[in-house]
């Protein structure tokens, strides 16, 4: 059914289906037709930053940026979702259009540019929305604010949601941001995080919640690199690290050429590769020290179970799920249980 309906939904602008698409899903949801249509969730429970996920498969940022929508995607079998980009304050992102399919690479071209409607909309949005699921909250910085004082656009974030998030997520990573991924290297990212952390002990302690911190990174990094980003987070003691966002790069094997000349981040089938070799050598540099989420490419229930056995605790689907549909994460999520059953 999800197939028929897809070649519909195909035929329109991405972007407006996008939109559309979330609004049905959750009107289905609050009818209760919805579950009508989904796999019962699989119950696989795994605990990782102390926290214990339902199913190791979660929703990666950026399908979903003002958590509007929680409650219809947490019935879509997920063990987590995460929310936003979500910046201080409302901004359009970037002019349309800016968001294009490639089908037959299975594959999402976005310049979206942390379109959403600020930190409190979304605060709100979870609140109403009665969250009833894992949410991680995935924050950045807005377009306008100079690369010098980012940390107070992160730290502003991270103090409105860290009492309705069960992670939060530090995006140093999108490429649709001028001057973002500069945050990645040096001595810069080493401040920019030991703040956080400063913020995050000082938010547990009147809190008395202790809410992990994970960092996002590129999948277009040098080896010396993911050295340099492996060793800052050892030593800043980040709780997880998500890897990888969308690619700037653009495989010759894409097939709709023109589309691949579009400017924005590449997420999909074609990323698969590339997300793993980061993937691969951040796991050696880390030792078990911090967990890691993998996400990119993920397409199939062995794309799944590969990053698993690779040694990621967990992983995330986007463009996999806007390609299959539900069915995909209830796979996946079996995939993985089965996989763990083998090995044990």
């Amino acid at each position: 059914m999800y197939s028929i309906l897809r070649k519909i939904l195909f035929l329109f602008d991405a972007e407006t289906v996008h939109v559309l698409s979330l609004n049905i899903l959750s009107l289905l949801s609050s009818t209760g037709i919805l579950k009508w249509f989904i796999k019962r969730p699989v119950d696989s429970p795994v605990t990782v930053m102390g926290i214990e996920f339902p199913n190791p498969v979660g929703l990666a940022a950026g399908l979903d940026k003002d958590g509007r929508h929680i409650r219809a995607l947490s019935q879509c079998g997920f063990g987590f979702i995460e929310v936003g980009t979500v910046t201080p304050v409302a901004q359009p992102g970037n002019d349309k259009p800016r968001l294009f399919r490639l089908p037959a690479d299975e594959a999402i071209i976005n310049r979206m540019g942390f379109n959403n409607a600020g930190v409190e909309a979304l605060v709100r949005n979870v609140r109403e929305g009665q969250k009833r699921c894992i949410l991680g909250i995935n924050i950045g910085k807005n377009k306008v604010t100079p690369l010098e004082n980012a940390v107070d656009d992160y730290l502003i974030c991270m103090q409105q949601v860290y009492d309705h998030a069960d992670y939060i997520t530090i995006n140093l990573s999108s490429p649709n941001t001028p001057g973002l991924r500069e945050l990645q290297h040096g001595e810069g990212l080493t401040a920019l995080l030991t703040q956080l952390k400063d913020k995050q002990s000082e938010l547990h302690q009147t809190s008395r919640r202790y809410v992990p911190l994970a960092v996002k990174i590129a999948p277009d990094l040098e080896a010396e690199e993911i050295d340099d980003i492996a060793q800052r987070l050892l030593a800043v003691g980040v709780d997880a690290v998500i890897a990888t966002n969308t690619t700037n790069s653009r495989p010759s094997t894409l097939s709709d050429k023109a589309v691949a000349e579009e400017a924005g981040g590449l997420s999909g089938k074609p990323v698969f590769e590339l997300s793993n070799r980061v993937l691969e050598q951040l796991l050696s540099l880390l030792d078990g020290k911090i967990p890691v989420i993998a996400v990119g490419g993920i397409s199939s229930p062995e794309d799944a179970l590969e990053k698993i056995r690779a040694g990621a605790s967990l992983v995330q689907i986007y463009t996999g799920f806007i390609y299959s549909g539900p069915e995909l994460v209830h796979d996946c999520a079996l995939a993985i249980k089965n996989g763990r059953l083998d090995q044990d």
